[in-house]
Protein backbone atom coordinates (compact mmCIF):
# COMPACT_ATOMS: atom_id res chain seq x y z
CA UNK A 1 0.00 0.00 0.00
CA UNK A 2 1.29 3.70 -0.62
CA UNK A 3 2.27 6.15 1.67
CA UNK A 4 -0.90 7.88 0.99
CA UNK A 5 -3.17 5.15 1.01
CA UNK A 6 -1.73 4.78 4.63
CA UNK A 7 -2.28 8.71 5.48
CA UNK A 8 -6.17 7.86 4.33
CA UNK A 9 -6.44 4.78 6.02
CA UNK A 10 -5.20 6.08 9.53
CA UNK A 11 -7.47 9.39 9.08
CA UNK A 12 -10.35 6.87 9.11
CA UNK A 13 -9.35 5.02 11.68
CA UNK A 14 -8.95 8.69 13.86
CA UNK A 15 -12.24 9.55 12.79
CA UNK A 16 -13.71 6.54 13.33
CA UNK A 17 -12.65 6.07 17.05
CA UNK A 18 -13.87 9.69 17.55
CA UNK A 19 -17.59 8.61 15.86
CA UNK A 20 -17.45 5.74 18.43
CA UNK A 21 -16.56 7.85 21.88
CA UNK A 22 -19.40 10.30 21.01
CA UNK A 23 -21.72 7.71 20.56
CA UNK A 24 -19.94 5.98 23.93
CA UNK A 25 -20.32 9.46 25.61
CA UNK A 26 -24.00 10.06 24.72
CA UNK A 27 -25.15 6.30 25.52
CA UNK A 28 -23.39 7.53 29.24
CA UNK A 29 -24.69 10.79 29.55
CA UNK A 30 -28.88 9.13 28.80
CA UNK A 31 -29.05 5.80 29.80
CA UNK A 32 -32.33 4.28 28.02
CA UNK A 33 -34.30 2.92 30.97
CA UNK A 34 -34.77 5.77 33.46
CA UNK A 35 -36.80 2.97 35.58
CA UNK A 36 -33.53 0.83 35.54
CA UNK A 37 -31.29 3.75 36.43
CA UNK A 38 -33.15 4.13 39.75
CA UNK A 39 -33.71 0.92 41.06
CA UNK A 40 -29.81 0.73 40.26
CA UNK A 41 -29.24 3.64 42.63
CA UNK A 42 -31.06 1.81 45.58
CA UNK A 43 -29.53 -1.38 44.71
CA UNK A 44 -26.73 -2.52 47.06
CA UNK A 45 -22.95 -1.52 46.19
CA UNK A 46 -20.99 -4.04 44.43
CA UNK A 47 -17.80 -5.78 46.53
CA UNK A 48 -15.94 -6.67 43.67
CA UNK A 49 -12.49 -4.70 43.90
CA UNK A 50 -11.64 -1.71 41.36
CA UNK A 51 -9.95 -4.08 38.85
CA UNK A 52 -13.18 -6.09 38.11
CA UNK A 53 -15.00 -3.37 38.01
CA UNK A 54 -13.31 -1.60 35.20
CA UNK A 55 -13.51 -4.85 33.47
CA UNK A 56 -17.12 -5.02 33.82
CA UNK A 57 -17.29 -1.62 31.93
CA UNK A 58 -17.21 -1.84 27.99
CA UNK A 59 -14.74 -1.61 25.55
CA UNK A 60 -15.76 1.80 24.56
CA UNK A 61 -15.47 2.86 28.03
CA UNK A 62 -12.45 1.58 28.96
CA UNK A 63 -9.99 2.21 25.92
CA UNK A 64 -11.86 4.80 23.30
CA UNK A 65 -13.16 6.80 25.28
CA UNK A 66 -10.29 7.95 27.99
CA UNK A 67 -8.40 8.53 24.61
CA UNK A 68 -10.64 10.42 22.96
CA UNK A 69 -10.59 12.87 25.86
CA UNK A 70 -7.22 13.16 25.79
CA UNK A 71 -6.60 14.10 22.02
CA UNK A 72 -9.08 16.77 23.15
CA UNK A 73 -7.41 18.07 25.90
CA UNK A 74 -4.11 17.90 23.70
CA UNK A 75 -6.02 19.70 20.54
CA UNK A 76 -8.01 22.42 23.03
CA UNK A 77 -4.43 23.11 24.98
CA UNK A 78 -2.02 23.82 21.47
CA UNK A 79 -4.72 26.16 20.46
CA UNK A 80 -5.17 30.07 22.44
CA UNK A 81 -7.53 30.26 25.20
CA UNK A 82 -9.52 33.45 23.47
CA UNK A 83 -10.48 31.20 20.87
CA UNK A 84 -12.19 28.16 23.47
CA UNK A 85 -13.85 31.10 25.21
CA UNK A 86 -15.37 32.48 22.06
CA UNK A 87 -16.68 28.27 20.97
CA UNK A 88 -17.97 28.39 24.69
CA UNK A 89 -19.80 31.42 23.78
CA UNK A 90 -21.43 30.33 20.80
CA UNK A 91 -22.14 27.42 22.54
CA UNK A 92 -23.85 28.55 25.66
CA UNK A 93 -25.44 31.61 23.14
CA UNK A 94 -26.68 28.50 20.45
CA UNK A 95 -28.29 26.71 23.84
CA UNK A 96 -25.80 23.84 23.34
CA UNK A 97 -23.31 23.85 25.83
CA UNK A 98 -24.94 21.34 28.09
CA UNK A 99 -24.54 18.88 25.10
CA UNK A 100 -21.02 19.60 23.81
CA UNK A 101 -17.81 21.17 24.50
CA UNK A 102 -16.08 23.53 23.34
CA UNK A 103 -12.81 21.34 22.91
CA UNK A 104 -15.59 18.78 20.99
CA UNK A 105 -16.13 21.58 18.18
CA UNK A 106 -12.26 22.16 17.90
CA UNK A 107 -11.77 18.14 17.63
CA UNK A 108 -14.22 18.21 14.98
CA UNK A 109 -12.37 21.19 13.26
CA UNK A 110 -9.31 19.50 13.20
CA UNK A 111 -10.67 16.08 11.87
CA UNK A 112 -12.40 17.81 9.22
CA UNK A 113 -9.36 19.68 8.30
CA UNK A 114 -7.14 16.46 7.60
CA UNK A 115 -10.13 14.68 6.06
CA UNK A 116 -10.49 17.54 3.70
CA UNK A 117 -6.22 17.31 3.01
CA UNK A 118 -6.25 13.51 2.58
CA UNK A 119 -9.30 13.80 0.30
CA UNK A 120 -7.45 16.69 -1.55
CA UNK A 121 -4.51 14.60 -1.37
CA UNK A 122 -6.12 11.29 -2.87
CA UNK A 123 -8.01 13.43 -5.69
CA UNK A 124 -4.83 14.92 -6.95
CA UNK A 125 -2.21 11.72 -6.44
CA UNK A 126 -5.20 9.50 -8.77
CA UNK A 127 -5.05 12.04 -11.58
CA UNK A 128 -8.47 12.83 -11.23
CA UNK A 129 -7.77 16.77 -10.76
CA UNK A 130 -4.72 18.01 -11.69
CA UNK A 131 -2.95 21.52 -12.50
CA UNK A 132 -4.07 24.48 -10.87
CA UNK A 133 -7.61 23.33 -9.91
CA UNK A 134 -5.76 20.07 -7.75
CA UNK A 135 -3.88 22.85 -5.85
CA UNK A 136 -7.03 25.05 -5.92
CA UNK A 137 -8.58 21.70 -3.95
CA UNK A 138 -5.35 21.14 -1.72
CA UNK A 139 -6.43 24.79 -0.21
CA UNK A 140 -10.13 25.08 -0.34
CA UNK A 141 -10.87 21.44 1.09
CA UNK A 142 -9.02 21.60 4.43
CA UNK A 143 -10.31 25.11 4.72
CA UNK A 144 -13.95 23.70 4.15
CA UNK A 145 -13.39 20.92 6.95
CA UNK A 146 -12.13 23.31 9.31
CA UNK A 147 -14.88 25.92 8.80
CA UNK A 148 -17.81 23.46 8.53
CA UNK A 149 -17.96 22.83 12.17
CA UNK A 150 -17.93 26.39 13.07
CA UNK A 151 -20.38 27.25 10.54
CA UNK A 152 -23.16 24.52 11.84
CA UNK A 153 -22.65 26.59 15.11
CA UNK A 154 -22.89 29.96 13.67
CA UNK A 155 -26.05 28.51 11.94
CA UNK A 156 -27.19 27.26 15.23
CA UNK A 157 -26.89 30.67 17.01
CA UNK A 158 -28.73 32.20 14.59
CA UNK A 159 -31.17 30.53 14.36
CA UNK A 160 -31.80 30.55 18.02
CA UNK A 161 -31.64 34.57 18.04
CA UNK A 162 -34.17 34.68 15.51
CA UNK A 163 -36.55 32.46 17.40
CA UNK A 164 -35.80 34.57 20.64
CA UNK A 165 -37.07 37.78 18.67
CA UNK A 166 -39.77 36.09 17.35
CA UNK A 167 -41.13 35.10 20.72
CA UNK A 168 -40.36 38.63 22.68
CA UNK A 169 -43.53 40.54 21.99
CA UNK A 170 -45.74 37.76 22.69
CA UNK A 171 -43.87 36.62 26.05
CA UNK A 172 -43.88 40.29 27.07
CA UNK A 173 -47.29 40.60 26.21
CA UNK A 174 -48.08 37.94 29.10
CA UNK A 175 -45.49 39.13 31.52
CA UNK A 176 -47.03 42.46 31.06
CA UNK A 177 -51.26 40.73 31.33
CA UNK A 178 -49.76 38.79 34.43
CA UNK A 179 -48.10 42.02 36.31
CA UNK A 180 -50.89 43.91 35.74
CA UNK A 181 -53.10 41.21 37.56
CA UNK A 182 -51.82 41.87 40.68
CA UNK A 183 -48.98 38.38 40.05
CA UNK A 184 -45.17 39.21 41.13
CA UNK A 185 -42.22 39.17 38.41
CA UNK A 186 -41.18 36.00 39.84
CA UNK A 187 -44.69 34.83 39.40
CA UNK A 188 -44.97 36.19 35.89
CA UNK A 189 -41.88 34.27 35.04
CA UNK A 190 -43.56 30.88 35.83
CA UNK A 191 -46.67 31.67 33.94
CA UNK A 192 -44.83 32.42 31.04
CA UNK A 193 -42.60 29.13 31.40
CA UNK A 194 -45.93 26.99 31.82
CA UNK A 195 -47.45 28.59 28.88
CA UNK A 196 -44.63 28.84 26.50
CA UNK A 197 -42.19 26.29 25.18
CA UNK A 198 -39.52 28.19 23.57
CA UNK A 199 -35.77 29.32 24.28
CA UNK A 200 -36.63 32.37 25.05
CA UNK A 201 -39.06 30.41 27.85
CA UNK A 202 -36.14 28.70 28.73
CA UNK A 203 -33.95 30.86 29.42
CA UNK A 204 -36.56 32.46 31.57
CA UNK A 205 -36.96 29.16 33.19
CA UNK A 206 -33.29 29.04 33.89
CA UNK A 207 -33.19 33.03 34.98
CA UNK A 208 -36.42 32.24 37.30
CA UNK A 209 -34.63 29.44 39.00
CA UNK A 210 -31.40 31.49 39.96
CA UNK A 211 -33.58 34.07 41.38
CA UNK A 212 -35.50 30.97 43.69
CA UNK A 213 -32.06 29.93 44.39
CA UNK A 214 -31.08 33.55 46.30
CA UNK A 215 -29.27 35.05 43.54
CA UNK A 216 -30.23 39.05 43.23
CA UNK A 217 -32.41 39.70 39.96
CA UNK A 218 -30.20 42.38 38.97
CA UNK A 219 -27.63 39.64 38.77
CA UNK A 220 -29.71 36.96 37.03
CA UNK A 221 -31.17 39.30 34.64
CA UNK A 222 -27.61 40.14 33.37
CA UNK A 223 -26.94 36.66 33.39
CA UNK A 224 -29.74 36.39 30.78
CA UNK A 225 -28.37 38.75 28.51
CA UNK A 226 -24.88 37.52 28.50
CA UNK A 227 -26.79 33.90 28.13
CA UNK A 228 -28.52 35.18 25.09
CA UNK A 229 -26.73 38.31 23.31
CA UNK A 230 -29.91 39.31 21.76
CA UNK A 231 -29.75 42.92 21.16
CA UNK A 232 -33.88 43.39 21.98
CA UNK A 233 -33.37 41.18 24.82
CA UNK A 234 -30.52 43.22 26.47
CA UNK A 235 -32.53 46.32 25.95
CA UNK A 236 -35.28 44.81 27.80
CA UNK A 237 -32.80 43.66 30.34
CA UNK A 238 -31.33 47.34 30.61
CA UNK A 239 -34.79 48.74 30.49
CA UNK A 240 -35.99 46.16 33.45
CA UNK A 241 -32.92 46.64 35.67
CA UNK A 242 -33.09 50.69 35.44
CA UNK A 243 -37.15 50.75 36.39
CA UNK A 244 -36.04 48.05 39.85
CA UNK A 245 -33.01 50.39 40.62
CA UNK A 246 -35.74 53.28 40.30
CA UNK A 247 -38.73 52.09 42.04
CA UNK A 248 -40.70 52.46 38.73
CA UNK A 249 -43.70 50.02 38.04
CA UNK A 250 -42.84 46.55 36.74
CA UNK A 251 -46.07 46.51 34.10
CA UNK A 252 -45.32 49.86 32.36
CA UNK A 253 -41.86 48.80 31.73
CA UNK A 254 -43.14 45.47 30.34
CA UNK A 255 -46.52 47.12 28.32
CA UNK A 256 -44.07 49.35 26.79
CA UNK A 257 -41.30 47.22 25.76
CA UNK A 258 -44.31 44.59 24.13
CA UNK A 259 -45.44 47.69 22.28
CA UNK A 260 -42.26 48.19 21.20
CA UNK A 261 -41.25 44.77 20.61
CA UNK A 262 -44.52 44.49 18.17
CA UNK A 263 -43.70 47.42 16.08
CA UNK A 264 -40.26 46.00 15.55
CA UNK A 265 -41.50 42.52 14.59
CA UNK A 266 -43.64 44.68 12.02
CA UNK A 267 -40.56 46.23 10.55
CA UNK A 268 -38.61 43.15 9.98
CA UNK A 269 -41.15 41.56 8.37
CA UNK A 270 -41.49 44.09 5.75
CA UNK A 271 -37.71 44.08 5.51
CA UNK A 272 -37.67 40.59 4.98
CA UNK A 273 -40.59 40.83 2.24
CA UNK A 274 -38.58 43.82 0.64
CA UNK A 275 -35.59 41.25 0.37
CA UNK A 276 -37.67 38.78 -1.56
CA UNK A 277 -37.64 40.18 -5.00
CA UNK A 278 -33.75 40.49 -4.72
CA UNK A 279 -33.70 36.70 -3.35
CA UNK A 280 -36.16 35.23 -6.12
CA UNK A 281 -33.74 37.08 -8.99
CA UNK A 282 -30.78 34.31 -8.44
CA UNK A 283 -33.36 31.15 -9.41
CA UNK A 284 -34.94 32.94 -11.93
CA UNK A 285 -32.13 33.62 -13.66
CA UNK A 286 -30.67 30.36 -13.01
CA UNK A 287 -33.76 28.12 -13.96
CA UNK A 288 -36.34 29.46 -15.35
CA UNK A 289 -34.92 32.00 -17.39
CA UNK A 290 -32.67 29.25 -20.09
CA UNK A 291 -35.91 26.93 -20.12
CA UNK A 292 -38.25 29.69 -20.85
CA UNK A 293 -35.59 30.89 -23.78
CA UNK A 294 -34.95 26.96 -24.93
CA UNK A 295 -38.98 27.05 -25.41
CA UNK A 296 -39.26 30.39 -27.17
CA UNK A 297 -35.88 30.91 -29.28
CA UNK A 298 -35.65 26.82 -29.97
CA UNK A 299 -37.70 26.99 -32.78
CA UNK A 300 -36.47 30.03 -34.11
CA UNK A 301 -33.00 28.69 -34.18
CA UNK A 302 -33.80 25.50 -35.85
CA UNK A 303 -35.66 27.42 -38.49
CA UNK A 304 -32.81 29.72 -38.77
CA UNK A 305 -30.26 26.67 -39.07
CA UNK A 306 -32.25 24.90 -41.61
CA UNK A 307 -31.95 27.88 -43.95
CA UNK A 308 -28.10 28.69 -43.51
CA UNK A 309 -27.31 24.74 -43.68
Amino acid sequence: MSALGWMILVAGAAVGLYGLAQIDRERQLAPDDAGEYLRSLDAAPDETDEFQQMLAQPFLGRVISPAAERIQALVGALLPRNYRDRIHADLLHAGLQAQMRAEEVISLQVVGGIAGLLLGLFLVGSGTIGGGMGLLLLVLLPVAGVQLPKSWLDRKVEERRDAIRRDLPDTLDLLAISVEAGVGFEGALGVVCQNFSSPLADEFGRTLREMELGLPRREALQNLKKRTEVPELSNFVLSLTQADALGMPVGRILKTSAEEMRTKRQQWAREKAAKLPVKILFPLVLFIFPALFVVLLGPAASDIGGAFG
